[in-house]
């Protein structure tokens, strides 16, 4: 095609073979036959430099199986035997033998309603700054309860608890902890799965009626359901509300969040469809909240507390009262 446009804008034979390449006689063989396809015969397909060597790693990697011997190692091997070629030729041929990992089964512990309450602590990190949130995860309905502090300790870990089960309205009959040395003094103190706790949370429990748990050491899948709730915490609320606050030029604050945190999870955490029950927690939290155990009587009295005309950040007034009110989402 080229050759014949070529030929139609005036240009010599002479000029369209130096411009192509070809030889004189090939461009007049085509304008002389202008249905003519070109045909060209496939390239030959040049040895790989490791081709001398794919029998010896192949015999490797089968007397490895099911281990894996590192592509390093058999690198190394390899060059002893007289091959040339390069790290990426000899990675390449690997990928095409490497087995495909199989994922370990993930064991889904499941708990009738009423039963486990999953609790933890996590960290935010924010320009240099270290916000803890206390997270509360009920096992069956996936409902949750976050209140954030400046600090995890002791205290941070008991008034959680407490305002956890206040929040749901009702007690489980058991409390996951993980191994923090606030509330644990001593794993298998007593023998296996039997724990020395804080006299603290001890009282704590004796009082509400629960019982304390332990998740097993370095596996956080048996405390999975709050975990998975700390990357959704992160990931849907806490980026955001930063984020806002940028834009506004204040800084998050332990007070900001903890006022933001209730509507979020009323409007949007519990009503959002759960990934692994396929419910919104809000409708199977109004069906646990029919297996809690009830609250201690001095918990359950109403307490009447003067509500605060206004709530706004500690930081200095640099906008107009509205925009901290708006921030802030106070209702009341």
């Amino acid at each position: 095609m080229d050759i014949h446009v070529r030929h139609q804008q005036g240009q010599s034979i002479r000029k369209i073979a130096k411009d192509t390449g070809l030889s004189r006689n090939t461009v007049r063989r085509y304008l002389r036959q202008p249905n003519l396809v070109p045909c060209y015969t496939a390239r030959q397909e040049q040895p790989s430099v490791l081709e001398p060597f794919k029998p010896y790693l192949l015999e490797r990697i089968n007397a490895a199986n099911p281990s894996w011997i590192p592509a390093t190692v058999l690198l190394r091997e390899i060059k002893e035997r007289g091959y040339e070629g390069g790290y990426s030729t000899l990675t390449d041929f690997l990928r095409l033998h490497k087995p495909k990992p199989t994922p370990d089964p993930l064991v889904r512990f499941e708990t009738e309603p009423g039963v486990q309450m999953q609790v933890d602590f996590t960290t935010i990190s924010c320009r240099g700054k270290r916000i803890k949130a206390f997270v509360a995860t009920l096992g069956f309905s996936r409902g949750a309860f976050v209140k954030f502090s400046h600090s995890e300790k002791q205290e941070d870990w008991i008034r959680g608890v407490e305002e956890a089960f206040e929040y749901f309205g009702g007690v489980t009959k058991e409390v996951l902890f993980d191994n923090a040395k606030a509330i644990m003094i001593e794993r298998d103190a007593y023998g296996k799965g039997t724990h020395k706790w804080n006299s603290a949370l001890l009282e704590l429990a004796k009082r509400y009626g629960f019982t304390p748990r332990a998740c097993r050491p370095y596996r956080a899948k048996t405390k999975g359901k709050v975990e998975r709730f700390n990357a959704y915490l992160k990931g849907s609320f806490i980026t955001p509300l930063i984020a806002e606050l940028k834009q506004h030029n204040l800084e998050f604050t332990v007070e900001i969040a903890n006022a933001r945190i209730g509507p979020w999870l009323a409007n949007i955490a519990h009503q959002r469809v759960h990934g692994t029950t396929g419910e919104k927690p809000q409708v199977l939290m109004d069906k646990e909240r029919e297996f809690l155990m009830s609250l201690p009587i001095e918990v359950a009295k109403p307490v009447s507390k003067p509500m605060p005309k206004e709530v706004v950040p500690l930081e200095s007034f640099q906008h107009p009262l509205a925009v901290y009110d708006a921030l802030l989402e106070v209702r009341l």
